[in-house]
């Protein structure tokens, strides 16, 4: 890329990755907007090339877990389209189930549709599985060498690892005294 701003940031194409059948995947709507068509252009794509999408790459879902993504996404590029797959004129919105890409799949789709956009849009979507992978297999590894070290050291160290393992997990803030002055208390 030139000195052309950036597509979208990863951290926006990472909040557009969604979990499904233990794979992680974008959404053929949230594809077509990073590549600027509209969504049914790439289902035509690619239908007219579905021999380079096999089930690891590409899936459509089932209409319970589109059911199930409904209640977890609040706002997004489906909201909208949610919303008005309902009204009774039949115009507007799905009118069938999405198909979710892979890291492969959104890679394979922007060679399909062979646009500039495509695969400049294509490498911001690899950079955010990418970086999720690193993420995950980062914490992964923290955690497997903690409980090695947990299992080579004795008893004298447990309290030591149960105080790592506390610093690993998000915790509740803690309430704190209000600010200002407080009437003494009187025992």
């Amino acid at each position: 890329m030139t000195n052309k701003t950036l597509i979208a940031s990863v951290e926006q194409i990472e909040s557009q990755i969604f979990l499904i059948r233990g794979q992680k995947v974008m959404l053929d709507a949230d594809l077509a907007e990073l590549y600027d068509i509209p969504t049914k252009v790439l289902n035509q794509a690619i239908k007219r090339n579905s021999e380079r999408f096999p089930l690891d790459f590409m899936f459509q879902l089932t209409a319970e877990e589109f059911a199930d993504l409904k209640c977890q996404i609040g706002t997004s590029s489906l909201r909208s389209q949610i919303v008005t797959s309902n009204n009774s004129a039949g115009r507007g919105g799905r009118r069938h189930l999405p198909y979710a890409f892979t890291e492969h799949g959104a890679i394979m789709a922007a060679s399909v549709l062979n646009s500039t956009r495509a695969v400049e849009a294509s490498v911001q979507v690899v950079r955010a599985f990418v970086q999720l992978r690193q993420m995950l297999a980062s914490n992964a590894e923290l955690s497997g060498k903690l409980a090695a070290l947990e299992k080579k050291y004795d008893i004298k160290f447990r309290a030591v690892f149960e105080a790592i393992r506390e610093l690993m997990t998000p915790s509740d803030p803690k309430k704190k005294r209000p600010i200002g002055f407080a009437p003494w208390e009187k025992k």
